[in-house]
């Protein structure tokens, strides 16, 4: 990447605003050398950090980076023998507490389960040297400052001075208080020269204090002396500080000589904070411009969707969408001056050199950008004075060392091709131009007045026309770049609702030839179509996403929905199984006490009592309705379905009768007037049809399909109703081939009993009768033989 590119599309000031966002001078130093990447495996590494870094702060809001300071000079200097002064000390603590916190920051964040790739690569290379922290903390405070505590030794010093000290100041008090004092000190002070304590006394009375005289006021009326009475006291407090500053040094010297010691992993730690401070400039800086990390790819293909130039007001810059790669590899942009070109062009390739910098860029997800081995750019007015070059001169200098290195891997930039000269001359040179740079391979955007380039994109494959959208009514420039369609001049349109006469406009229209009046009416045609597809495309999307998120919430309720009542059923059932459970025991229960009775009153209970007495505890038992759950377990049992047969559709809760199978698990259904294919496993047998069954040889139906007893019970029925009851028994129990049943009767006046014997005797499918056993209910049943 050439330098003057990077200035011209203001890469510098990217720079600019990203130094705002460090967080140390690593950061800052980072960001001063910032260049863009031509390999493609960097840039797609650079863009995952700042991703990962991007994705921290959104979870986390801020890392704790605080106490970093850049000590790599300071390391250095202990590493060959120099002595570390507090403060230096202080820094190199403080990045010791950085690196421990950071480094316990992404630990934790790893085992959260938080998904992240480079941070814990740094993070591991990092050394926590925790004791060479608390050496430092210990012995040095956050003004850098030895502490009294830093060694035993410096301690007993202190105390020393401090007592050598206040008897100093106890002696000077002592003659500041005297009755002289104020007659003969200018200030009743104890103030300090060279090092020493010294009063402020008169000129004229220098000889009443005798001693040392350390300095003079400027008008020479006041003289600082040193008591002689307090000579010795400050020559024993000044060796007492000669003491401490000797401890001071030992003691800066040993925790010097540790930094020194562990100097290569600091330095590694450094190392590591600044590519992490780095990570997260960059991604402090994509939130700031609400960027986005875009795809990579290394073919040379650019979709950006809603771009916006990163250095405009995201609240005045108007996005635009832009494509570069896959159906063409050249875009021709041409409209009127101010209209918003050169930003289009500026925005394209401030955007390439961002993202192969790392940097995120300022447009919508799902945007794609490619790696260039270099970009080259022609923007701007170039005229050059002290070389006594033109405009057109300055272009074509810069064009032609663009032309000397331009390849396949190469994005160029031209605004304003050809501009400076001759029209007819400069559209030419610009249409063999884009030809030369087009046949290279290089993608190509240019901007450019000359209407001839608007058939250039009509007549090349791989080129397409663009425009800047005008807006007739404000005579304003819309600053909406549009793809596909070339503009168009509206100097006449302007010119109208400025007030010029409508008969000089008519004179001017008519110096136009009919072709081009003919392309300007196609251009406008294009505008509109254009404009109108774009606003029903953004009213479709409009509704889809509405319809989206009806369907997604109808989903959603339709769930939950289902989710209730299946607990309810669940529910249901557990309650109904627990109380059939007790009923079963009590009517167990009691049976066992029946036929205890029994055995007590010597067999005056018989065999059919305690049958009788166990239906109609039987029937006592409640009846639950059988819960969705219930019943798709009961269906999913295998069952041979033949065509015919009445079932229920589980998820109508319908029932039907089978038409035909359609398939090896799917049956077409009859539900009333509605035919529809169901699977077999969304089916629970009912029954079977007669006519069937009736197909079939008797001895292998099953009773069972359709639930005949293998007994009748009359008790309690009219004799009339009785004997019909038996006609219809009978042939249902031949029908389901049962070979023998029971009839129960009673014993009673014997009027049921007679009448039931008398028809069973003349009845076409009876073989035999008779009474039952003393364990089969005796004379009160009677046992029939089936034909």
């Amino acid at each position: 990447m050439q330098e003057k590119v990077l200035h011209v599309l203001e890469f510098d000031k990217v720079k600019e605003q990203l130094i705002k966002h460090t967080s140390s001078s690593l950061g800052k130093e980072k960001v001063k050398s910032l260049f863009p990447s031509s390999q493609f495996e960097e840039v797609v590494k650079l863009q995952e950090q700042t991703d990962e870094a991007a994705k921290v702060l959104r979870l986390k809001g801020n890392i704790p980076l605080g106490g970093l300071v850049d000590v790599r000079q300071t390391v250095k200097r202990a590493k060959i023998g120099g002595l570390l002064s507090a403060t230096e000390l202080n820094e190199v603590s403080g990045t010791l507490y950085a690196t421990k916190n950071m480094k316990r920051f992404i630990e934790k964040m790893v085992e959260e389960g938080i998904e992240l790739h480079h941070l814990p690569e740094l993070a591991e290379k990092m050394v926590v040297l925790q004791e060479l922290e608390r050496n430092i903390t210990q012995c040095i405070d956050d003004n850098g400052t030895v502490l009294d505590n830093a060694s035993e030794t410096l301690k007993g010093i202190r105390q020393q001075l401090r007592t050598t000290e206040a008897r100093v100041r106890d002696k000077l008090e002592s003659m500041i208080r005297s009755s002289s004092a104020t007659k003969m000190l200018s200030d009743a002070i104890i103030t300090i020269r060279n090092d020493r304590f010294v009063l402020p006394v008169k000129q004229e009375y220098r000889a009443s204090y005798g001693g040392i005289v350390h300095d003079q006021s400027s008008s020479g009326a006041t003289l600082f002396i040193e008591p002689q009475v307090i000579v010795d006291l400050n020559n024993t407090l000044q060796q007492v500080k000669a003491k401490e500053k000797i401890e001071i040094e030992r003691i800066l010297r040993m925790l010097s000589d540790q930094v020194a010691e562990n100097s290569e992993d600091i330095l590694q730690n450094v190392y590591c904070l600044g590519e992490m401070d780095f990570m997260f400039t960059k991604a402090r800086y994509a939130k700031e411009i609400k960027g986005i990390k875009p795809s990579i790819n290394n073919d040379g293909i650019i979709r950006m969707y809603k771009a916006r130039h990163p250095l405009l007001p995201i609240d005045e810059v108007v996005p635009n969408d832009i494509e570069l790669g896959t159906d063409f590899t050249t875009i021709v942009i041409t409209g009127p001056n101010t209209g918003g070109k050169t930003v289009a062009l500026k925005t394209l390739g401030l955007c390439t050199l961002m993202a192969q910098a790392g940097l995120q860029i300022p447009a919508l997800e799902e945007s794609e950008m490619a790696v260039f081995h270099a970009v080259y750019a022609d923007i701007g007015d170039e005229q050059s004075i002290e070389q006594s070059l033109s405009t057109f001169s300055s272009h074509m200098v810069n064009i032609v060392d663009i032309l000397d290195k331009v390849d396949h891997k190469s994005l160029v930039l031209f605004d304003e091709l050809g501009a400076g000269t001759d029209p007819q001359e400069g559209a030419a040179l610009a249409i063999s131009i884009l030809d030369e740079v087009y046949n290279r391979g290089a993608r190509v955007v240019a901007t450019t007045h000359y209407p001839e380039l608007k058939a250039y994109g009509y007549n090349r494959s791989g080129v397409i026309n663009a425009s800047v959208e005008f807006d007739i009514t404000t005579l304003s420039p819309t600053y909406k770049l549009l793809i596909g369609v070339p503009g168009r001049s509206n100097a006449f349109e302007i010119s109208k609702r400025l007030g010029l006469q409508e008969r000089v406009i008519k004179m001017a229209k008519s110096q136009m030839t009919d072709e081009r009046n003919e392309v300007d009416t196609m251009i406008a045609s294009l505008e509109t179509s254009k404009k109108s597809a774009e606003q029903e495309m953004i009213e479709a999307e409009k509704i889809r996403k509405e319809a989206e998120k009806l369907h997604k919430e109808l989903q959603q309720q339709i769930i939950a929905f289902n989710e209730q009542r299946d607990t309810l059923f669940e529910k249901a059932e557990r309650e109904a199984e627990q109380k059939l459970e007790a009923a079963r025991k009590e009517a167990e229960a009691i049976i066992q006490e029946l036929r205890s009775m029994r055995k007590q009153q010597h067999a005056q209970i018989k065999e059919h009592e305690l049958i009788d007495a166990r239906k109609r505890l039987e029937g006592a038992v409640p009846v639950f309705e059988k819960s969705k759950n219930a019943e798709k377990k009961e269906a999913t049992k295998q069952h041979s379905f033949l065509p015919g047969d009445e079932v229920k559709v589980i998820s109508f809760d319908q029932k039907g009768h089978l038409i035909e199978k359609v398939s090896d698990n799917e049956w077409q259904v009859q539900m009333g007037i509605m035919k529809m294919k169901v699977k077999e496993k969304d089916l629970l047998y009912i029954k079977r049809a007669k006519q069937e069954v009736q197909e079939k040889p008797l001895a292998t139906v099953k009773g069972k399909d359709y639930h005949v007893s293998l007994e009748l019970d009359l008790r309690g029925e009219r004799y009339e109703n009785a004997l019909l009851k038996v006609e219809k028994y009978l042939d249902d129990a031949v029908l389901a081939g049962y070979p023998r049943v029971s009839i129960i009767h009673g014993k009673g006046t014997g009027a049921l009993r007679t009448g039931v014997k008398e028809l069973l005797k003349n009845h076409r499918s009876v073989k035999s009768t008779r009474y039952g056993e003393a364990g089969e209910g005796g004379n009160g049943v009677t046992i029939v033989e089936l034909k």
